[in-house]
């Protein structure tokens, strides 16, 4: 009921506020885009939001990715808890201390992250990102059991809405085979 201002807006009093390096680590993959195979065993995380793969793999851990430059710079993300590979200009935040939640700060940073880019950009976009971007983003810290609620409803609402998002396709991909069985004579409509 309590709440403060904050380097990030308003949060409940009881919160912190810290930066990304203060409660995880972050760091950059080693590999090209040429190191990925059409039926490789690992994800392997390039720049974009297509997960290519690879079969060999540099990290087995829960972590966080974002484009370093391109395209997706600024709006691509993925979380991982598995093992995977990763391109050399793809961001990688790792090793949550014990007082942050990966899936959290997963949507807390997805979320905030191009305002975070957009700061160090007068044309609204940026070609590439520096680490420090990253490292030095303020992020809100609640307790680690409102971490967990805040995640696990996110979670829910995003299973929710991608659920129906395929039925929505599935919808409009039957709507157009029935258009075009009736605009070539397939079917007819009695009346």
């Amino acid at each position: 009921t309590e709440f403060k201002d904050s380097p990030v807006g308003r949060i409940p009093a009881e919160w912190d506020v810290g930066t990304i390096d203060q409660y995880a680590h972050v760091s950059t993959g080693s590999k090209n885009t040429q190191d990925k195979v059409s039926n490789g065993k690992y994800p392997f995380i390039v720049r974009s939001q297509k997960v290519a793969f690879i079969n060999s793999y540099s990290f087995d851990e829960e972590a966080i990715l974002t484009a370093g430059d391109g395209v997706g710079t600024g709006k691509v993300f993925h979380y991982l808890n598995e093992k995977f590979d990763v391109h050399q200009r793809v961001y990688v935040i790792r090793k949550f201390e014990p007082k942050m939640l990966g899936k959290f700060l997963y949507f807390y940073f997805s979320s905030n992250f191009i305002f975070q880019v957009n700061k160090f950009s007068a044309k609204g976009s940026v070609d590439s990102v520096r680490m420090d971007m990253i490292a030095k983003m303020n992020i809100p810290v609640p307790s680690i059991e409102e971490q967990k609620v805040i995640a696990d409803s996110i979670a829910s609402v995003e299973k929710s809405l991608c659920t129906k998002t395929h039925l929505l396709n599935a919808y409009k991909k039957q709507k157009k085979a029935l258009m075009q069985d009736l605009l070539t004579g397939k079917v007819r409509v009695k009346i």
